[in-house]
């Protein structure tokens, strides 16, 4: 009688051509991803594997490493009242307004966020709303920029 021999695991990540534009498009070895429902999908799956160093979609029970342009998670809504954050993948959390800097590609607006995930966060870009929503929070004081958040005026560092 032979002796089981206990499974090997998942197999390894490898990246399988699903890249994640700097943009927030999709696309598949070369391929625009048009399909709207399939993007959403993509974009709620997103995480981050800390012991890995690498990010993944994982859609049930498939899990495939992705490359990342840019940020692999877009501020879609940012609610000045909180000062809190909505991410593409569903998640919240409170802005780090000291972390905000311009991307090099186009001068949208990056932060750190997941930051109880690794230190010192992953990057976020925020979508043409969010952006929208925070600049109406920007106001000067005292020769200085700084971001309204409820009553609270926060000095924002150099953009």
């Amino acid at each position: 009688m032979s002796e089981a021999t206990p499974s090997p695991g998942p197999p390894p990540l490898r990246p399988f051509g699903l890249v994640l534009h700097h943009d927030g498009s999709w696309s598949h070895d070369g391929a625009p991803i048009l399909n709207a429902r399939l993007r959403a999908a993509f974009d709620r799956s997103v995480r981050f594997l800390p012991a890995e160093g690498v990010f993944v979609v994982q859609l049930g029970r498939f899990r495939g490493q992705i490359e990342v342009e840019e940020a692999a998670f877009f501020v879609r809504w940012f609610d000045r009242d909180t000062g809190r954050i909505s991410l593409s993948d569903r998640s919240q959390e409170p802005l780090a307004p000291e972390s905000l800097h311009v991307s090099p590609r186009d001068g949208a607006f990056l932060c750190l966020v997941k930051r109880d995930l690794i230190a010192p966060g992953l990057l976020a870009r925020f979508g043409h709303a969010a952006q929208a929503q925070l600049l109406d929070a920007v106001e000067e004081s005292g020769g200085q920029v700084c971001l309204r958040l409820a009553d609270r005026l926060l000095v924002l560092p150099e953009l």
